[in-house]
């Protein structure tokens, strides 16, 4: 199974399992019911903005989308997209957190919208400067350096440089995630 099915199958399994129309589905995760329908039926692969606002309305991992089960190691690299998303180790039930290499093509950004109420994030940059926007404010992140905050306000990664920046993003969720 490839990325895009899986993504497409575990989306409307989610969506069937709670009992939700296409219509209730747009209205939790504020994504169009055109958009998700196309999603379902491996039409249209979302950008990474748009599957953090889907797992997050649903309340579950963004690795439940990104990793088919036979693989440990898939990319969401769907249309060669400016941002790359890598698992290192997706969803640990115990630990309650996902951990991520992130690759931001040059000129790159990426806006998140706020994800469920409690989820910290830590961002560790691996090569190059990357720069946060929280709480409406940019800060850079140099190589070798980290930045912990509240991912429950809407956020963005930047990278203003003329090279690739590579980092990690360890995702800690609440205790009452859904997907336990």
């Amino acid at each position: 199974m490839n990325i895009a099915h899986h993504l497409a199958s575990t989306l409307k399994t989610l969506r069937q399992e709670r009992e939700w129309s296409l219509s209730k589905l747009a209205e939790e995760t504020g994504v169009s019911k055109a958009m998700l329908g196309q999603i379902e039926r491996n039409e249209s692969s979302p950008t990474v903005a748009t599957l953090w606002k889907i797992a997050t309305g649903l309340n579950v991992p963004f690795s439940v989308f990104i990793i088919a089960p036979e693989s440990e190691r898939e990319a969401f690299d769907p249309q060669q997209q400016a941002m790359v998303v890598t698992p290192i180790f997706p969803w640990d039930p115990v630990l309650h957190f996902d951990h991520f290499a992130i690759t931001l093509a040059p000129g790159a950004l990426s806006e998140s919208s706020a994800h469920e109420a409690g989820v910290i994030e830590h961002v560790v940059t691996i090569t190059g400067t990357l720069e946060m926007c929280i709480d409406g404010r940019w800060q850079p992140v140099p190589e070798g350096e980290g930045l912990r905050f509240a991912g429950d306000r809407p956020h963005a990664y930047r990278n203003s440089t003329d090279s690739s920046v590579l980092f990690h993003s360890l995702i800690h969720y609440p205790k009452e995630k859904a997907a336990d």
